[in-house]
């Protein structure tokens, strides 16, 4: 897919998210082995993730940092059951919440009310989840 980029009405010609996160080094290795994405340091020693599909985040130390109470990043995934197992073993946790029936995987089904879903961590504690891609 080719993206043209264009100049918006009050100037705006690209956008991209970030976060904060308590230790770069250690959220460099997780996003980049654990995850398999591609990070590269960029200004100012802040972090840039290539995220698939073209957008960008930026992660960055933050002095007494608090981590997220809600998720931060998705990914949609193809196969969540083969995703779910792979993080596993690559030594990802995922998380249980009341509310949600989850199966033994910490998958919870969407139930036609959204996807099917699990939520994990950062090592500095901001929620991620991985998704069934529609």
């Amino acid at each position: 897919m080719v993206q043209h980029q264009s100049e918006h009405a009050v100037g705006i010609v690209a956008g991209f998210s970030g976060f904060a996160v308590s230790d770069l080094d250690a959220a460099r290795t997780f996003y980049a082995e654990t995850l398999g994405l591609e990070v590269t340091v960029g200004e100012m020693g802040m972090l840039r993730i290539a995220l698939p599909g073209g957008a960008t985040v930026i992660v960055y130390p933050k002095p007494e940092f608090v981590p997220a109470t809600y998720t931060i990043l998705n990914f949609a995934v193809t196969d969540l059951d083969a995703t779910v197992d792979e993080l596993t073993e690559r030594g990802v946790d995922f998380l249980r919440y009341d509310g949600f029936e989850q199966n033994d995987k910490g998958i919870a089904a969407g139930g036609g009310q959204g996807p099917d879903i699990a939520w994990f961590t950062d090592p500095s504690g901001n929620i991620l989840s991985v998704l069934k891609n529609p």
